[in-house]
């Protein structure tokens, strides 16, 4: 029996899955990622454990999920903001190289949309707009079951969309930029910034379930941030549904009536929205990788 192999590249950690052709995890491990110390270091770590622990499996492919902008025709990865030193990197002959092995590569946002409208809370669905709000803000178009990548591998690249006037600046990111005011990174910086000391993205909404006014003010913000996105993209692409998963959501699920109420104040017609909370979790990029 022939498998496949799913990887996840982050910015914490890198995560690898033998995936049998039905979607089904078979096992699956992570290593650090040590991101200072470029892509070639991380990457061999993943291959090392890789030909270790799965050469007695008959693996077919290889997909990757990795973080955008991509240059999908060549497999290359371009200057994403949380890889910094990973510039340039091209991940498809690198990996195929190591491993012999034929390799996709694709946006992980991308692979983890695709997941979730073969297998997950856009199966019903022919048009699937995923959002993954977690470290950053990345976002997927599924057409009939089928990723739209555009002529330059840049559809769905939400993370620098303009949604307010906010001075912020974050490396590679335009001001008011989605990410740079709605990410969990930076609903921690706006949660510090505010209370005056550090606080962790579970800190700040452990405040707000505290009912805290100051973080109240700064999720409700959030709330009426990331409704702007949302109202945008059903405004241009007119999808059936938005699927949002990411560390932000799925822990705190409960934003997702919020959210929808908003996004609800801000398009033409009401009716058009419909907005759903990712139901494969942390695989999604797994899974919809090796689906590749």
């Amino acid at each position: 029996m022939s498998y496949l192999i799913g990887i996840d590249i982050g910015g914490t950690n890198l995560r690898a899955a033998v995936i049998s052709k039905e979607g089904e995890i078979i096992e699956n491990f992570k290593v650090n990622n040590e991101v200072e110390n470029g892509a070639a270091y991380n990457l061999d770590k993943l291959i090392d454990e890789i030909k270790i622990q799965w050469n007695n499996y008959e693996v077919e492919k290889v997909g990757v999920g990795a973080p955008g902008p991509l240059d999908l025709k060549n497999g290359k990865i371009l200057n994403p903001p949380n890889l910094k030193g990973w510039e340039n990197f091209n991940i498809k002959n690198y990996l195929s190289e190591k491993l012999n092995l034929p390799v996709k590569v694709n946006n992980d946002a991308n692979v983890a949309g695709l997941a979730e409208s073969l297998v997950g809370s856009g199966k019903d669905c022919e048009s699937v707009f995923y959002i993954t709000v977690s470290t950053g803000v990345g976002g997927a178009l599924i057409l009939d079951k089928k990723i739209i990548n555009g002529a330059h591998s840049q559809t769905a690249e939400i993370y620098n969309m303009i949604i307010n006037e906010d001075m912020y600046i974050q490396p590679g990111l335009n001001k008011g930029a989605l990410e740079g005011q709605c990410s969990g990174v930076n609903i921690a910086r706006i949660g510090s910034e505010i209370c005056g000391r550090k606080l962790t993205t579970s800190d700040v909404f452990e405040l707000y379930k505290n009912n805290d006014k100051r973080v109240v003010n700064i999720i409700e913000e959030w709330i009426d941030n990331i409704s702007i996105g949302i109202s945008n993209i059903i405004s241009v692409i007119d999808p059936e549904v938005i699927v949002i998963g990411g560390a932000v959501l799925i822990h705190n699920p409960y934003l997702i009536s919020m959210i929808s109420d908003c996004v609800k104040t801000k398009v033409a017609d009401p009716q058009m929205v419909d907005i759903r909370i990712a139901k494969i979790g942390d695989n999604a990029g797994l899974i919809g990788a090796s689906m590749l």
